[in-house]
């Protein structure tokens, strides 16, 4: 764990979903190659399928923005069936069991509870993506809001947070993510922020300007009893 300058304590915390909370490649590996099968199946892109790191990569990207990333050699009717495939196999794996939270995420967020912050998610993802992840891995309870840029149309995470602080009124809050959206989201709103730093999504520059880091999620405890 790394901090870089004093904390408050805040009333609530925000989480990103993909790597911060769900080990997204747990389920993200399966539901590539069934995307890009269906695709050569459809006629829709022929070519060979790009590696899933580079999908894994795009992650807290808005969807279309994936899309143009991981395959923009892809055209727009491609992109856009790739788009519905990615929700439908998701889904369908977590139906069926698979994708995991990171280690020790469920029962931080219950003892963070329990010492009565209030828990939100925001997340560029799809809307039904973001809940049922949260419903399948039994966290949903534990939340007073699952935000997504799917539900709510928002063009960054910086406006999905600051309407999740407006519709809660929340004063004081700690942004907890592994990207430069989720930084840039606690920041451009006022928030300290908590970078989680065992994801391997991203890269460790992403996290730069961020309060404090974190190599095992139940650190976010020592950091809420021990703020400054």
């Amino acid at each position: 764990m790394r901090r870089n300058e004093s904390l408050s304590r805040p009333e609530a915390l925000i989480f990103d979903m993909d790597g911060t909370l769900f080990e997204t490649d747990t389920l993200l590996k399966g539901v590539h190659e069934r995307i890009f099968q269906t695709l050569r199946e459809e006629g829709l892109y022929t070519n060979p399928a790009p590696p899933v790191e580079k999908l894994l990569g795009c992650l807290g990207m808005l969807l279309a923005d994936i899309w143009r990333s991981v395959m923009p050699d892809g055209s727009e009717a491609a992109q856009r069936r790739a788009d519905e495939l990615m929700l439908q196999y998701e889904l369908e794996g977590l139906e069926s069991g698979e994708g995991e939270l990171y280690p020790h995420v469920a029962e931080t967020l219950r003892e963070l509870k329990a010492q009565g912050f209030r828990l939100f998610v925001a997340s560029n993802g799809l809307e039904r993506y973001v809940k049922e992840v949260a419903r399948y891995r039994g966290i949903a309870p534990l939340f007073d809001g699952l935000y997504s840029a799917g539900e709510y149309g928002t063009a960054s995470k910086v406006h999905l947070v600051e309407r999740l602080l407006k519709d809660h009124g929340v004063s004081s809050a700690w942004m907890v993510g592994d990207r430069s959206s989720d930084v840039e989201a606690g920041k451009n709103n006022g928030l300290q922020v908590v970078g989680c730093a065992y994801a391997v999504y991203g890269r460790q520059e992403e996290l730069n300007g961020a309060d404090a880091l974190i190599g095992d999620f139940r650190q976010l405890l020592e950091l809420v009893s021990n703020p400054s």
